[in-house]
């Protein structure tokens, strides 16, 4: 178990390296003079040279990634352009409304697909097991956007449950930090309880029709034990591994819904960044999504132990 856990750990620094180059390359392979794109148009040569002496855009690239990479590992992440305050601050402030979205919608995405994908897999081919695959479709198929719409008009607008949009931050109370969520939560929480439903049903399906699942069933023992206590654990790694995914895929979910829901999170840094054309902070923005990526993939990797037998030995 210890090597496993080590040689997992390993695994995460070339990734980690990796990403990095990836994300230095950024700024070089998109078109056009960095610098002269956040001076703007109606800069003179003078200020353009001061932008690139600042971003050491007058260096080569093996010192420019040097000096980039040495500075984010101390957690400096650079200067946003726009607003002259660092990019490690910057974030620290959107960190909030985007980790507690993405931590209720994860949390209401298993509640939801998880039994979803478990009766339907109990009952398969029948009545039930079709309604839940062709929510599943309808879940999956249509955007985020078009789903947070929908439900800021019938539970904002109309019914008035809810704010339409906004975020209310921690320090005012959990109830009201949670009502503000609740909407966008739901939106993002429908798409990835598809992909998670549809996973979970397979891989219980397959396991009911396991010798030792007939073996319970002559012994007796109910139903809801038998799925909860031993068909689920055994169906735990692919189930697992699909909401790692999710996760992976609700960064892209997060920076839409926190738009439509005017959500102060990462994600609208990262819209604002782009149209601002600020380049530290779009770096500094998708480096962090990668570290948090790696780390996820980590936590997933190493509770394949609390599944599989064989990885704790």
């Amino acid at each position: 178990m210890i090597l496993y856990v080590v040689g997992r750990l390993l695994a995460a620094v070339p990734t980690l390296l990796i990403v990095a180059i990836f994300i230095f390359g950024l700024v070089h392979i998109a078109p056009g003079d960095p610098a002269i794109l956040i001076a703007g148009d109606n800069a003179n040569p003078e200020q353009v040279d001061k932008i690139r002496e600042r971003l050491h855009l007058d260096r080569s690239l093996p010192v420019q990634f040097g000096i980039w990479f040495g500075n984010a590992v101390t957690g400096d992440l650079g200067t946003s352009v726009y607003s002259g305050r660092p990019v490690t601050e910057l974030i620290a402030q959107r960190v909030e409304p985007t980790f507690l979205l993405a931590l209720y919608t994860i949390v209401l995405t298993v509640i939801i697909a998880v039994p979803l994908g478990t009766i339907a897999a109990w009952k398969a081919n029948g009545w039930l097991d079709r309604a839940i695959m062709g929510f599943s479709v309808a879940g999956f198929s249509v955007p985020v956007f078009a789903t947070s719409y929908l439900l800021i008009y019938v539970f904002a607008v109309e019914l008035r449950w809810f704010p339409v949009q906004g975020y209310k931050a921690l320090s005012k109370g959990p109830v009201e930090t949670l009502v503000s969520l609740t909407l966008p939560s739901i939106a993002l929480a429908l798409v990835f309880a598809a992909l998670i439903a549809r996973v979970t049903r397979a891989a219980v399906l397959d396991v009911i029709h396991e010798n030792f699942v007939r073996t319970l069933k002559a012994k007796g023992m109910g139903t809801r034990r038998i799925l909860v206590t031993h068909v689920l654990k055994t169906a735990g790694v692919p189930i697992v591994t699909v909401i790692g995914i999710g996760l992976a895929a609700l960064i892209g979910g997060v920076v839409v819904t926190e738009s439509v829901f005017n959500i102060p999170g990462i994600g609208r840094l990262t819209v604002d960044a782009i149209v601002r054309r600020d380049y530290p902070v779009v770096q500094g923005i998708i480096l962090f999504f990668s570290l948090t990526l790696i780390a996820v993939n980590l936590v997933v990797d190493l509770s394949y132990a609390l599944f599989d037998p064989r990885v704790r030995g």
